[in-house]
């Protein structure tokens, strides 16, 4: 399988794996929306995060990660359509 097919947002994870030191220098606790390899929000909740992204942004285009040290908060979250309307 290539890597393209691999996830929607690989590339996404793999920037804030990649920036993920300077992300929490920055945005410590915080929730963020990435799109490619861009912070375009950040947000106290992750609530606030998935209601004004998914204003901005088709779902299923951009990542919500919440910015911690170490790996305590590499999870997924998946929903159904419904829960975006």
């Amino acid at each position: 399988m290539s890597k393209e097919k691999s996830g929607k947002l690989d590339k996404e994870f793999s920037y804030y794996l990649e920036h993920q030191n300077e992300l929490v220098e920055k945005y410590r606790n915080r929730f963020l929306t990435i799109v490619g390899e861009k912070v375009v929000g950040d947000y106290d909740t992750y609530e606030q995060a998935v209601i004004q992204s998914k204003k901005n942004y088709e779902r299923g285009t951009f990542l919500i990660q919440e910015c911690t040290e170490g790996d305590s908060a590499y999870t997924m979250r998946l929903y159904s359509s419904v829960a975006f309307r």
